[in-house]
């Protein structure tokens, strides 16, 4: 059978039993910082996530079964104002965490502050330009959400369901969302303007049943494919652009 005609019948297929749509968890999120070993040691230390791998080597550190992957960049850059614009972490203490993010030369960007109907929160930047929103919610500890700014919130949050699935809900009754296992997708207006092409949050990594037959279901539907999927190890990943230009990840790990 030609190439052409499989890639047609497994889009059908995947297309028929609604493959785009079943992802099963967030798995990652790629950021782009000038010293990767340092970043991942920052976050294990500061905001209580596992290391992976040696000391002065590792590259990633772990919050439940959500991996933070440091890439190298080279220059600094900042997340603020991108489309992906921060990522959120919840512990039972915001200001404690708060004062130990800053002891470990994070800056404090908005002191905590309690949010009527939500939970207490407070952001911060960490010394490689990412910013991180911390959150009190019991409901969920560790990592939280990430947050996107772009031109349309509801526009952009049916995008994901429609090509990826996820159970929609409200963030307390109160934030439209997407939740993908635990963790949130959220979306806020960023007024219009235009979004930093060089935001260091590279790209968020869904976890897929079926890479192969995910990636052609979207492509089917005219998603644009900046990597092909492919095996690396133990695993299938692609990269697709979302409705706003942004990178997303599918990955399909061995079970």
């Amino acid at each position: 059978m030609k190439r052409s005609v499989l890639l047609a019948a497994i889009a059908l297929l995947a297309l028929a039993t609604g493959a785009a749509a079943q992802t099963l968890t967030w798995d990652n999120v790629h950021i782009n910082v000038t010293d990767p070993p340092k970043a991942a040691e920052w976050y294990a230390k500061h905001l209580g996530g596992t290391l992976v791998g040696a000391p002065g080597q590792a590259t990633q550190a772990q919050f439940g079964s959500v991996v933070m992957v440091f890439l190298k960049g080279q220059e600094p850059q900042t997340s603020a104002g991108s489309l992906i614009d921060h990522l959120s972490f919840s512990y039972a203490d915001v200001d404690s965490r708060l004062k130990e993010i800053e002891a470990g030369g994070g800056k404090v960007l908005t002191p905590a502050r309690e949010i009527p109907g939500l939970f207490k929160l407070g952001f911060v930047e960490d010394p490689f330009g990412i910013k991180i929103e911390i959150v009190q919610d019991p409901e969920l500890l560790g990592f939280h959400h990430v947050h996107l700014s772009v031109s349309n919130p509801a526009t952009t949050l049916k995008w994901y369901h429609d090509m990826m699935g996820g159970e929609q809900a409200k963030l307390k009754g109160r934030l439209d969302g997407l939740r993908y296992g635990a963790i949130w997708l959220l979306a806020e207006s960023n007024g219009g303007k235009v979004a930093n092409p060089k935001g260091s949050i590279q790209y968020i990594g869904l976890r897929v049943a079926d890479v192969r037959q995910t990636a052609a279901a979207l492509q089917a539907k005219g998603v644009k494919f900046s990597t092909e999927p492919r095996a690396l190890r133990n695993l299938w990943y692609a990269i697709a652009e979302d409705g706003d230009g942004s990178r997303f990840e599918m990955i399909q790990r061995a079970q």
